[in-house]
C-alpha cells in the first residue's frame, strides 16, 4: 500500500456528489491559499525567526487523556504516522503554519478504513471545493493524483484571522520588509564587486572616431584587467592618454540603525527577539516567549486536535490532545537551584519532577513519587494523618 492510499485510498466510502464549483464563503469569497513563491523562506532573516519558533514549538509533548478510541491513541502516543515522530510534525506544522498562515491536518486511515494517524498538507496544493453544498479538501500530490476528503474531517489552525471565516490573511503586510531585505542584499553585493574592480579617468588624443575608441577600451581593458593579462599589477597607458586619475570606489556598507528597524520589524511579525534566535533567552525572557508563541500554538492545536478525533460525548467524558512543555527547563541553572530546593521542600513537587527539571530520569520502582515536607522529611499525606490525630 503506497502513501496515496495510506492517506486517502481507505478512507469511508462517499456517495457520488455533483460538483457545483469552488467552495465559497456567506460573504462571497472563495477560500484560496498562497505564498510569496518561496520568496518569503528565502529570506535567511525570516527563515531564522521561523526556525526559532518551529524549534521550540517542536519541544512539545503531546499528551492523549482519557480511554476513548484506545487503538488509535496506543499508535499517536508513538507518533502522528508512520513516516514521522511528534518533534518533526510539529515543527513541520509550525514552519507551514507561520508561511501560510494556515496549516491543515488531515486524518491517515489504515487498510480497514479507520483512522490509525495524522499528516499535514501543503496549503498551496490544497483546493477547497463543494459537492452538493459540502465542503471538501482537495489534495493534489507531487505525482499528480489527486484525492478529496471532507472538510469536516480535518483540522485548520490559523495565524491573523480576520475577514475570512476558515483562514487566515496572507503575509502580504510582510512584503515591504521583505523587498527591503532584499534590495538591501542587493546592494552589499553590489557595493564588494564595485569595491573589488580598478577603474580610471584619463584624457585621450588622436581619435577621431567613436568606434576608434572603444576598440581601445576594449583592448585596454583584455590587455591589464582579464584574467588571462599578464602585467603582473603593473597598468602601461601609452602616450595618447593625459590626465590620468584612478576612481576611487567606496565599499557601500549598510547603516547600524537600518538593519535594527528591519531586524526589530521581522522580529515583531514574528513574535522573536535576537536572544530567541541565539539560543540565549533563559527565565524571564523565555517565558515572555512561550506564552506569547509556544503556548499560543499549544492551545489551538489542542482544540483542533480534540475535536478532530473525538466526538462532543468524548469530549464531554474528558478526552482530549494537549501539549504540554517542562518551561522550568529553560530557566538559569541558579534558578533551577532555587525552584528545585523551594518546590520540593514544601511538598509541592516530588524528587521525580525535581529530576526532570535537570534532564535526568525518574528513580526506579516509584521511589521518587513521594511529597516530602521541609522539616520533619516524611510523606505529606502522613503529616496530615498526624495532625488529624492530634485533635
Amino acid at each position: 500500500m503506497g502513501l496515496f492510499e495510506k492517506i486517502f485510498g481507505n478512507r469511508p466510502k462517499i456517495p457520488e456528489r455533483k460538483y457545483e464549483g469552488d467552495f465559497k464563503l456567506l460573504n462571497g469569497y472563495t477560500p484560496s491559499f498562497s505564498t510569496f513563491h518561496g520568496s518569503l523562506y528565502e529570506s535567511e532573516l525570516i527563515r531564522a525567526a521561523i526556525n526559532a519558533r518551529a524549534t521550540h514549538i517542536s519541544k512539545l509533548k503531546v499528551e492523549i487523556m482519557g480511554s476513548a478510541r484506545p487503538a488509535l491513541q496506543a499508535k499517536l502516543k508513538h507518533g502522528p504516522n508512520q513516516w514521522s515522530t511528534w518533534s518533526q510534525f510539529l515543527y513541520r506544522l509550525s514552519t507551514i503554519l507561520d508561511i501560510h498562515n494556515n496549516a491543515l491536518i488531515c486524518p491517515v486511515y489504515d487498510e480497514y478504513g479507520e483512522p490509525s494517524g495524522i499528516f499535514t498538507p501543503l496549503p498551496s496544493r490544497c483546493t477547497i471545493v463543494q459537492y452538493d453544498d459540502v465542503p471538501y479538501l482537495r489534495y493534489e500530490f507531487s505525482n499528480g493524483k489527486r484525492a478529496a476528503i471532507e472538510l469536516a474531517y480535518c483540522g485548520i489552525m490559523t495565524k491573523y484571522q480576520y475577514k475570512n471565516d476558515f483562514f487566515g490573511e496572507s503575509n502580504q503586510a510582510l512584503m515591504p520588509t521583505i523587498d527591503l531585505i532584499h534590495i538591501l542584499n542587493q546592494g552589499i553585493d553590489e557595493g564588494v564587486k564595485s569595491a573589488a574592480t580598478y577603474r580610471f579617468m584619463a584624457q585621450v588624443s588622436n581619435f577621431s572616431k567613436a568606434e576608434d575608441l572603444a576598440k581601445e577600451r576594449r583592448r585596454f581593458t583584455e590587455e591589464n584587467f582579464s584574467k588571462d593579462a599578464e602585467g603582473g599589477g603593473l597598468l602601461l597607458f601609452p602616450n595618447t592618454y593625459k590626465d590620468i586619475k584612478q576612481i576611487d570606489v567606496k565599499p557601500w556598507i549598510v547603516d547600524d540603525k537600518q538593519m535594527e528597524l528591519i531586524n526589530k520589524s521581522v522580529y515583531e511579525y514574528f513574535g522573536v527577539n535576537e536572544d530567541i534566535l541565539c539560543n540565549k533567552a533563559f527565565g524571564d525572557a523565555w517565558q515572555a516567549f512561550y506564552e506569547g508563541v509556544c503556548e499560543s500554538f499549544a492551545i489551538q492545536f489542542s482544540e483542533v486536535m480534540t475535536r478532530m478525533l473525538f466526538t462532543l460525548r468524548e469530549q464531554s467524558a474528558g478526552n482530549k490532545v494537549m501539549l504540554t512543555a517542562n518551561r522550568l527547563q529553560y530557566m538559569s541553572t541558579s534558578e533551577k537551584l532555587r525552584v528545585s530546593s523551594q518546590m520540593a521542600d514544601r511538598g509541592i513537587m516530588n524528587r521525580d519532577e525535581v529530576r526532570e527539571i535537570w534532564n535526568l530520569p525518574p528513580l526506579p520502582d516509584g521511589q521518587g513519587q513521594e511529597y516530602i515536607i521541609r522539616g520533619e522529611y516524611k510523606n505529606a499525606s502522613d503529616a496530615v494523618e498526624g495532625e488529624e490525630d492530634e485533635y
